[in-house]
């Protein structure tokens, strides 16, 4: 097989699966695991994948995202190259979509191994709504997650409930209409937006009555073999929350 990864977290699934030699073209957003980003020839971004220098790879299966590629760029690879397009939209489909890539790759135990220690590590996970939240993924304009999307059931896993609870994905919001949701936390993600320590304060003047947290987004976010990961994540971010 000569796989080439549109989509980061899958990149850093696939190296977890054990397909080294497999894995022939990454984007440059693939920044796990770091020997591959800085070894795998790139074929440009997620947004903007380089056609021709796809072709010169010679991929025999193309594997993308639904939500982070464009569709029109999808469709020219297609035309050369096997395309598994996946559709992640919660916890569930995450594991769907490890156990799919299992099989396509001919890793399927190594995939169902994956699967059955994220389903341990997320058993002592939170049984209950710890508090509520709004996640921010991005400034200028604001914006946030609703329900039908990964963050919003990674979220719900690690004890927070959602106070967009809109089925659009990404909703632009305004200050004034976190402030009338009153959540109890506003998370400012790592990812997209690079929100950093500095922004805390800025926000905390917008937002008085909520608490600012910085959060690692790829923990919320990336969906794949991180996710065994971010069950000790959450919990400790919950335990840093019942310290406050």
């Amino acid at each position: 097989m000569r796989i080439i990864s549109l989509v980061p977290s899958i990149t850093e699934l696939l190296y977890h699966l054990g397909l080294n030699d497999e894995v022939v073209g990454i984007t440059k957003f693939c920044v796990h695991p770091q020997q591959w980003h800085e070894t795998k020839p790139r074929v440009g971004s997620t947004k903007n994948v380089h056609t021709e220098t796809v072709k010169a790879l010679h991929p025999t299966l193309i594997i993308a995202s639904k939500e982070e590629n464009i569709k029109e760029q999808v469709n020219e690879l297609s035309l050369f190259s096997e395309i598994l397009l996946t559709d992640v939209s919660n916890f569930d489909s995450a594991l769907q979509m490890i156990d799919t890539i299992g099989i396509l790759t001919g890793k399927p135990q190594q995939a169902n191994h994956l699967i059955s220690k994220i389903q341990e590590e997320f058993q002592d996970q939170a049984r209950y709504i710890l508090a509520t939240a709004a996640y921010l993924i991005w400034k200028d304009p604001w914006m946030t997650v609703g329900r039908d999307t990964f963050i919003h059931s990674m979220m719900g896993k690690a004890g927070f409930r959602n106070v967009m609870d809109q089925q659009t994905r990404y909703p632009v919001i305004t200050i004034k209409k976190i402030q009338e949701m009153q959540p109890q936390y506003v998370f400012l993600s790592s990812e997209p937006y690079p929100f950093k320590k500095e922004d805390i304060g800025a926000v905390q003047e917008l937002l008085p009555s909520s608490n600012i947290l910085l959060v690692d987004g790829e923990m919320f976010s990336w969906y794949g073999s991180r996710m065994l990961h971010a069950a000790g994540y959450f919990k400790e971010l919950r335990d840093s929350i019942k310290a406050i």
